[in-house]
């Protein structure tokens, strides 16, 4: 599935998997972990600071984690990976481009409210 595809699939099924408040909260607390742990790699790279990569990788890994624990909060479980490529690109574009479309664009708050 192409990044194209892959987003307008996730951006459809997006309410559909994340209607628990529990899982929403830890969303709204873990993804920003996501987000600088990915950061912080990149920086990693360019610094050639193997402290700050595995650090990163560690807040990275964390805030998965903490993730899948929410999922097991939902009625409808989110839909396997179909191989590693299929996992990174998913994971990817879930926390750089999914979810904070649906944050601020008030998906987050209306299934908050329905929760």
């Amino acid at each position: 599935m192409r990044a194209g595809e892959l987003l307008r699939w996730q951006r459809d099924g997006y309410p559909r998997y994340h209607r628990s408040r529990g899982n929403l909260l830890i969303h709204v607390a873990a993804v920003p972990f996501f987000l600088l742990g990915s950061v912080g790699l990149l920086a990693s790279a360019i610094l050639l600071s193997w402290r700050l990569g595995a650090a990163s990788l560690v807040g990275m890994v964390a805030s998965m984690a903490v993730q899948g624990r929410g999922h097991r909060l939902e009625a409808v479980p989110p839909e396997p990976f179909t191989g590693p490529a299929n996992a990174l690109a998913r994971i990817v574009l879930e926390q750089w481009v999914t979810f904070p479309r649906f944050l601020l664009l008030g998906g987050w708050s209306r299934a908050y409210r329905a929760g």
